[in-house]
């Protein structure tokens, strides 16, 4: 069987790199994402021949992922994964087109059948709609949202160094967008018509990020049972984006100073180098330049790199867009989630103006998220908002939101399991007419939360801006004075 293009959508990691390893050792070319959403901005930009996705996922579940890819590609075989299955569920995804539909916990056989059985009877183009290569989003499906002076500099100095062929290094905090730059540097470029593929330099370890990148030959290792095109490869003509290029192991650094230096690859197990024509972008969140001087990246690597320097200013340093990019986020979560969300409240944007976004953008955009799925109204307000635990806190101490319907708790167990099904919140009674007491509020929020994630407490948890352990303790806590 051809080498195949496969993405991979799971929110637990140990699965996503379990998926990977085994996909990649059948000489599969396999791109992953953490949840629904970004399975499907990756979709959008590149060809896949099959789409592998769990059904309970943050921001878009596996049905969502489904419904949109058919809409997408119709012809791509979709594979369902789900550890709380029911008859119900699967006939639901088979009638919405699913290729198959898999409960976990599953031996790597299981999936490696079903991937054979989807691409067998998958078609050699996969729709009119996808291209053979991937290809870059048009400037409406990923736009940079700002009316920030220094972000409107350094758009305009993007665009001008956009048509040369020079190294980009792209530096900032985690959460400012270095990537959608990324993306915007490519789409203003001459490569625009071309590929633009990116790869996280973390992700994977040392072994598996050169395969990733340079490809391998058939046999070049155990498992290895066919040629597998790199991502260098697979961006020729276009754009590669190193994401996270600091955490790259320093041999790893050596191979890629190679390939900057004489436009060539060398496939893993390859006897002849391959040449390329690709367009490099790097980022990091470190200062790169003091990691040289600590020894931890190659200072050679690094002038390479750092041909034209991008330094992307923190959300707190662009205070203008902290409204702007907040309604954006409304708008694109009241869409997602079907609500009636129609506005922020003045108060909401007070709070979130006051705020210092140590996550930057993403950060906004988790909260502005779960004040649209916590608001029981077609506003968003403060309390909706829990941006922090010191917030949660004091959110329980004002009004809190309409009622919601009970569930019984379940035992927690030492190891927590990264799914639970919710279980009633029992109250101590009211507390007057009219009132409710602080552990009646909190118990009400905490079970909107596990009915807005169908029980899955870590998803809760980030929902509600507290940690995992402070909710398994409630959650306890509630068991003993129920």
């Amino acid at each position: 069987m051809s080498v195949k293009a496969i993405l991979v959508a799971d929110d637990e990691r140990h699965l996503r790199t379990a998926l990977f390893t085994a996909l990649t050792r059948l000489g599969h070319a396999v791109e992953l994402a953490e949840n629904g959403q970004e399975a499907i901005n990756k979709f959008q930009t590149q060809r896949f021949d099959l789409v592998i996705t769990d059904l309970r996922m943050p921001a878009l579940d596996g049905l969502g992922v489904l419904a949109a890819i058919k809409k997408l590609a119709p012809a791509t075989p979709v594979i369902l994964m789900t550890a709380y299955g029911s008859v119900e569920t699967a006939v639901e995804a088979m009638r919405e087109g699913a290729q198959d539909f898999i409960l976990k916990p599953f031996p790597a056989g299981v999936i490696e059948e079903a991937v054979n059985r989807a691409l067998a009877t998958a078609p050699d183009e996969i729709s009119p709609a996808a291209s053979s290569a991937p290809k870059a989003p048009g400037p409406s499906e990923r736009p940079i949202i700002t009316q920030s002076s220094r972000m409107v500099k350094l758009l305009e100095l993007a665009r001008n160094v956009a048509a040369s062929p020079a190294t980009v290094l792209l530096q900032g905090e985690s959460g400012t967008g270095k990537e959608l730059l990324a993306r915007y540097i490519h789409q203003n470029s001459p490569r625009a018509g071309g590929p633009f593929v990116a790869i996280n330099c973390a992700s994977l370890p040392e072994s598996l990020l050169e395969s990733e990148l340079f490809g391998h030959e058939k046999g070049a290792f155990t498992g290895a049972v066919a040629r597998k095109q790199g991502k260098f490869e697979l961006a020729d003509g276009g754009t590669i984006l190193l994401d996270e290029i600091s955490e790259m192991d320093m041999a790893l650094q050596a191979k890629l100073l190679r390939v900057l230096q004489e436009g060539e690859i060398d496939r893993v197990g390859g006897k002849e180098p391959q040449k390329i024509d690709v367009r490099v972008i790097a980022t990091t969140n470190r200062n790169l330049k003091d990691w040289v001087e600590t020894g931890h990246f190659r200072s050679d690597l690094y002038y390479r790199l750092n041909v034209i320097p991008f330094y992307l200013p923190a959300l707190k340093d662009r205070r203008d867009d902290v409204a702007l990019l907040a309604e954006h986020f409304r708008q694109k979560y009241t869409a997602l989630n079907n609500k009636n969300v129609t506005a922020i409240s003045e108060g909401a944007l007070e709070a979130l103006a006051g705020y210092p976004w140590p996550g930057n953008i993403r950060e906004l955009e988790n909260t502005v998220a779960r004040g649209v799925l916590l608001a029981t109204g077609n506003t968003v307000q403060p309390e909706d908002l829990f941006m922090d635990e010191a917030g949660f806190m004091a959110a329980l101490e004002r009004s809190g939101p309409a009622p919601v319907e009970a569930m019984a708790l379940d035992p927690t167990p030492e190891v927590e399991p990264e799914e639970a099904t919710p279980a009633a919140l029992n109250s101590s009674g009211p507390a007057g007419p009219g009132l409710m007491t602080i552990e009646e509020m909190e118990r009400q929020l905490i079970g909107q939360a596990l009915n807005e994630t169908e029980g899955n407490r870590t998803h809760a948890a980030r929902l509600l801006g507290i940690s995992v352990r402070t909710l398994r303790n409630k959650l306890a806590e509630y068991r003993v004075s129920a």
